[in-house]
């Protein structure tokens, strides 16, 4: 596992610009979002990650779970989550994940997780038994997860968690292929392409997304390339956010892109074909996905006809 040093080198941390900055969260809907999290023993991306849009998503009771724990078994250099051996999988989580989306009456949820190198099938038995657990206490509830890339398991793991049906399976590629060995040591871009690609051949109808952070030293030509693999695999959904330091100990940013430069790659992105395309400063994978699934849907209805039928 590549595990981050306590001696990484300090980064720089540079001023955000204007357009990044978001207030403290403190409403009301935030305390009772984080109460309940804390009630059934659940780890959101939310906190573990940093994001920028928690205050205005709990304030709206979305929240996106983290299963399997709060300790990674990687260490990628733009990520806040804690890199460790982790603990035993909670065999009570999944019913803990479906009685948390029943509270907060989710019409769709997120769901994602560290990395776990350490389990036979990375992990993936454990996003079957939560879809599961939603579908049977929820099960109009719609499901969108964001997986690993279960790199070095079996074909099978992935097969099975399509073969449970969520109804958006989203895989981040992150960033583009030259800065993976600094940024995302532990994982191998065309790795990545070929799990949105099989997603896709395995069960068309499941919406695939994936996602890139911008501010990392990348070059616009290669964003372009990254968006041409991505329609190759099929991916219907790219969402584009700026990358922002978690601590000093992380990569620093290169550049705070531009609100028109993120509407200038969405345009691009548009012309290529996807379905959806989110792409600004503060986007992030899950940040309005349920209203962003019934575009997708919408989308796909216009583009292939009222005949199609959707999961």
């Amino acid at each position: 596992m590549n595990e981050m040093t306590p001696l990484a080198p300090v980064q720089p941390r540079v001023r955000k610009p204007d357009w990044i900055r978001v207030k403290a969260p403190t409403s009301v809907g935030f305390a009772k979002t984080r109460e309940l999290m804390r009630s059934k023993s659940l780890t959101t991306v939310c906190e573990e990650a940093a994001c920028p849009n928690i205050g205005e998503c709990w304030s709206k009771k979305h929240a996106t779970v983290m299963i399997l724990g709060d300790t990674c078994t990687r260490a990628c250099a733009f990520c806040n989550v804690k890199t460790g051996m982790p603990r035993a999988v909670d065999a009570m989580e999944p019913q803990n994940v479906a009685d948390a989306a029943a509270q907060m009456g989710l019409n769709h949820i997120v769901i994602t997780s560290v990395d776990r190198d350490d389990l036979p099938d990375g992990g993936a038995s454990q996003f079957v038994k939560v879809i599961q657990a939603i579908r049977r206490s929820n099960p109009t509830t719609t499901i969108e997860i964001l997986t690993p890339d279960f790199r070095n398991k079996a074909q099978a793991a992935i097969e099975s968690i399509v073969e449970a049906r969520p109804d958006v399976y989203n895989h981040n590629l992150e960033t583009v292929p030259r800065l993976y060995p600094t940024i995302r040591p532990g994982a191998r871009y065309y790795a990545s392409l070929r799990l949105l690609e099989s997603v896709k051949k395995h069960d068309p109808s499941i919406f695939t997304k994936s996602g890139v952070m911008l501010g990392l030293g990348e070059e616009r030509l290669e964003i372009h390339q990254v968006m041409d693999d991505m329609r190759c695999a099929d991916i219907d959904f790219l969402t584009m956010g700026q990358y922002l330091q978690p601590t000093p100990r992380h990569a620093k940013v290169a550049e705070f892109v531009t609100p028109k430069a993120f509407d200038a790659y969405a345009s691009i992105a548009r012309a290529k074909g996807f379905l959806l395309v989110a792409s600004s400063p503060l986007t992030r994978s899950s940040y309005h996905a349920g209203d962003d699934f019934e575009r997708l849907r919408a989308n796909r209805v216009s583009k292939l006809g009222a005949g199609f039928v959707s999961i």
